[in-house]
């Protein structure tokens, strides 16, 4: 089974193209988070790992899956790589797309920004995620995505992404990994993807040329072909 888990202002619907590519080699199935797409919102604070982990948990067994591949982009890579780190034994193989390893590794401007643009969107800052070479259509299905964000359940996701989603021990991850990043990702910088690749053993890196934040909304094709081909060898009798 594959699993693809979305961003903080996405929903399942982000990862249509994938679900059409990858339903003809695997099962496929992507989630809307608890708060998000056509989830229900929730009473009380979020703990964002412990919650996000045991909903993952929970999609999993829902699908009978032993072990299954999981796929995450920005807040979804930062639930995948919680996920993997409290659950190795449930994964097959990792893909971390335009994440992070934790909040402390921006500047104070930077997270100040990313809470700031996320509470307010404009049309300018949301293809400010697109970059040079975003297919006809993405910005249009990005903006979509924004639209249909419940504010309540953003605000808390912000909040304990800020505050509790701090320093990951990505070197202990043992799960196969591929990391992928945009090299005009202005959210996460290529640079922090590359240093995720170093420090997670055995990590694969794919960089996208003219790709900004939403690798798979802006370059399906390619995105596809590159996940596609690290899960073959996953899928090989050791």
């Amino acid at each position: 089974m594959l699993l693809f888990l979305h961003g903080i202002r996405g929903n399942r619907r982000n990862w249509r193209r994938q679900l059409e590519f990858f339903s003809r080699h695997f099962r496929a199935a992507a989630w809307d988070a608890r708060g998000y797409g056509e989830s229900e919102d929730y009473e009380g604070p979020l703990r964002f790992d412990e919650h996000f982990t045991a909903d993952v948990l929970r999609a999993a067994d829902h699908f009978g899956a032993g072990k299954f591949h999981l796929v995450g982009l920005s807040m979804g890579g930062r639930i995948a790589r919680n996920f993997a780190l409290r659950h190795p034994e449930r994964l097959r193989s990792l893909v971390l797309a335009g994440t992070s390893p934790g909040f402390n590794a921006l500047s104070g401007d930077e997270v100040k920004r990313f809470v700031a643009e996320r509470r307010v969107a404009t049309p300018e800052s949301v293809r400010r995620l697109l970059g040079g070479r975003a297919v006809a259509g993405a910005y249009e299905q990005l903006l979509d995505s924004v639209q249909r964000v419940h504010p309540a359940s953003l605000e808390k996701t912000l909040e304990a992404s800020v505050a509790q989603d701090r320093a990951a021990p990505i070197e202990q991850i043992k799960a196969p990994t591929l990391v992928i990043t945009g090299d005009e990702d202005k959210v996460y910088s290529p640079e922090l993807s590359k240093d995720m690749a170093r420090r997670i053993p055995g990590a694969e890196l794919v960089v996208m040329k003219g790709v900004g934040h939403l690798s798979n909304l802006e370059q399906p094709e390619e995105f596809n072909q590159a996940v596609l081909q690290f899960l073959k060898k996953q899928e090989k009798p050791s």
